[in-house]
């Protein structure tokens, strides 16, 4: 029997003011309840996860830590953007790659936020050298591409995502069969999800199910950088 699930509407009640009261001393006002609806529920919610993972995905990296761990900071980095205001109005969890400290390796993503929540697999901007290698596997074996992005589970569970040159990358023809996809600058899928599905008993296996979904992708972009999955 699933557990029950440790989010609540409450978290997503918290961002939703968070959104309209944006600012430190608001944020310091709540910062109890920040801690008591959202920090702690989403570190409970990545314990939660460590288990199943280490069967179904066990090269990402489930690590329930205030700090340093899977939950992304709250802050904003807001040195070079014109949006100036502090703090993230999603909770982000990233489940990384073992590999990633050396290389940037496929991961997963979780999102939650008022107005939208998913689940998301692959690479978002990877390096020059991995965006190189994902193409070049691609155009030296479009089968086994074409495998990985057509399988039947893979497709009802998720849409490739992400954003795309507007013309051929360098060493490539604008005329070549898998250009759509060599195109890509994000190698990216997305699973949607709804606030309401974060509350319920089956949160934990849902999510994990996507990620055993996700498996064709995520095997395709570690073999083409040479790092197991």
């Amino acid at each position: 029997m699933s557990k029950p699930s440790p989010i609540s509407k409450e978290l997503f009640e918290f961002l939703d003011d968070l959104t309209r009261n944006n600012d430190r001393e608001w944020f310091a006002e709540n910062k109890d309840r920040y801690e008591s609806v959202l920090r702690e529920p989403v570190l409970e919610l990545i314990t939660q996860l460590e288990k199943p993972l280490r069967r179904s995905a066990p090269m990402l990296k489930a690590i329930a830590k205030r700090s340093g761990g899977s939950l992304m900071r709250i802050y904003r980095d807001t040195r070079f953007s014109k949006d100036k205001t502090p703090y993230k109005t999603n909770v982000g969890i990233s489940l990384r790659h073992q590999a990633d400290g050396n290389i940037h390796a496929p991961g997963a993503y979780i999102h939650l936020a008022d107005d939208e929540c998913f689940v998301a697999l692959g690479c978002w901007r990877p390096q020059r050298e991995t965006l190189a290698a994902i193409r070049r596997a691609i155009d030296e074996d479009p089968k086994a591409w074409h495998r990985a992005r057509d399988q039947r589970k893979f497709q009802q569970s998720y849409q490739l995502a992400g954003e795309s040159l507007k013309t051929a990358p360098r060493d490539y023809p604008k005329d070549h069969p898998e250009i759509v996809d060599l195109r890509r600058i994000d190698f990216i899928a997305v699973s949607p999800l709804t606030p309401h599905d974060f509350t319920q008993p089956d949160i934990v296996p849902r999510i994990v199910g996507l990620i055993r979904d996700g498996k064709p992708l995520m095997r395709f972009l570690c073999d083409a950088i040479d790092v197991p999955y």
